[in-house]
C-alpha cells in the first residue's frame, strides 16, 4: 500500500471526522476503508499543497492505531502528538482564501456592481422610477434591514423620478410612494445623498432621509413639480377625467409629505409646485429638502459667496416675471 495513494482520502476524512467516531471504529475497519479506492479523493475546498494535511494523511496511512487507540487523558491537542519534528507546526499552513463580502453569502462575490455596493450598505438609484427599479430598491432596503437593523443605509439618488428628463411620464406615482413607504419602515438611519438630479418623486425620497443626514453634492439639482399624466390620446373623456382625479390625489399626497419633511406649510408647498421649481444646493437647504451640502472643505469659501439675487441687485438688474407665474 503506497503512502501517496492514502494521502488524498485521509486528508478528506480525518479533519472532518470527530474523535468519537474514529475511536468507535476498529483498526481493521479503518485499514480496510483506507485501502478503498475513492473516485474523487481530494475535495475542492482542501488545498492539496497544505503540509499539515499531507503529514496528517501520511501518519494515518502508516499507523491508523495512533488515531483509534489514543489515550483518553492526553496532555496534547488531538492529533498533534503524532509529529516527530516540531518544525512542521512552526511553519504556516498554506490556506487558500477567497474574497468574501458577507458571511451569509457565497464565498465568491457576484460580478455585478450593485451587489458589491450592497455590501457597503449603499443603495443607488440612477434611473427613473420604473417598476424594475422600484422592485430592486425595495428588495435591497428590506435585505439591509434584515441584515443589520442598527447600521445606517446610504441612499444615493440621481433620478428624474417618474418622468424622463423631457417631462414625459414613464412610471406611476405609486413607484415613488412604494420606496417612500419602505424607507418609513426602516428601523435604521437612512442617509440620503443627491448626486446629479433629484426630480419629482426622487426629491421626496431625498427629503425623506433621516433628519440631519440628508446631503447634496455641490452641483446637483433638485426640482419639485406636480405629478404628470401619461399620454391618454386614445382614452375616452370619462377615463381621462378619472386619471386627472387620481393625479390630483397624488398631488395632494405629495404636498403633505413634502410639507412634513421640509418643515414648510402645505400652502407654501402647494404654491411652490404649481410650476416646476428648480433648486440648487443653497436653495434646497433653505427650503428644507437637505441638511448639508458636501463641499469637502469649501464651506468657508462658499459661505462668503453672495446669492444670485444679491448679484442682480448690486448690478442693477430687475427681475421681471412677464408671464405672471
Amino acid at each position: 500500500m503506497s503512502t501517496s495513494f492514502l494521502q488524498a482520502p485521509m486528508a478528506a476524512l480525518v479533519p472532518s471526522t470527530s474523535v468519537h467516531s474514529l475511536r468507535s471504529k476498529s483498526t481493521r475497519s479503518l485499514k480496510t476503508f483506507c485501502s478503498a479506492k475513492v473516485p474523487n479523493p481530494m475535495p475542492a475546498h482542501i488545498n492539496p499543497n497544505d503540509p499539515f494535511l499531507s503529514k496528517l494523511a501520511a501518519a494515518a496511512a502508516a499507523s491508523p492505531e495512533a488515531f483509534v487507540n489514543r489515550p483518553s487523558n492526553s496532555g496534547t491537542l488531538p492529533y498533534l502528538d503524532i509529529y516527530d519534528s516540531p518544525t512542521l507546526m512552526a511553519s504556516p499552513a498554506q490556506v487558500e482564501r477567497s474574497a468574501t463580502y458577507n458571511e451569509h453569502r457565497p464565498d465568491t462575490p457576484p460580478p455585478d456592481l450593485p451587489s458589491l455596493l450592497l455590501h457597503g450598505r449603499i443603495v443607488y438609484i440612477g434611473m427613473p422610477l420604473v417598476p424594475a427599479v422600484t422592485e430592486l430598491v425595495v428588495a435591497e432596503l428590506m435585505y439591509l434591514q434584515w441584515m443589520d437593523p442598527k447600521a445606517p443605509i446610504y441612499l444615493y439618488i440621481n433620478s428624474t423620478g417618474t418622468t424622463r428628463d423631457d417631462g414625459e411620464s414613464v412610471g406611476m406615482e405609486s413607484e415613488g410612494f412604494a420606496i417612500y413607504d419602505t424607507l418609513m419602515q426602516m428601523k435604521c438611519e437612512v442617509h440620503t445623498v443627491a448626486v446629479g438630479a433629484a426630480i419629482g418623486m426622487a426629491c421626496l425620497l431625498l427629503a425623506a432621509g433621516t433628519k440631519g443626514k440628508r446631503f447634496m453634492m455641490p452641483h446637483a439639482k433638485i426640482m419639485i413639480q406636480q405629478p404628470r399624466l401619461p399620454s391618454s390620446g386614445l382614452l375616452p373623456a370619462s377615463d381621462v377625467l378619472i386619471r386627472a382625479k387620481e393625479a390630483m390625489v397624488n398631488r395632494d399626497t405629495l404636498v403633505k409629505l413634502l410639507a412634513k419633511h421640509t418643515g414648510n406649510s402645505e400652502e407654501v408647498v402647494a404654491k411652490t409646485i404649481r410650476r416646476p421649481y428648480h433648486m440648487d444646493s443653497r436653495r434646497a437647504k433653505e427650503f428644507g429638502v437637505i441638511d448639508k451640502v458636501l463641499w469637502r472643505g469649501q464651506e468657508t469659501i462658499m459661505a462668503e459667496v453672495a446669492p444670485p439675487e444679491e448679484w442682480d441687485k448690486s448690478a442693477g438688474i430687475k427681475v421681471v416675471d412677464k408671464f405672471g407665474l
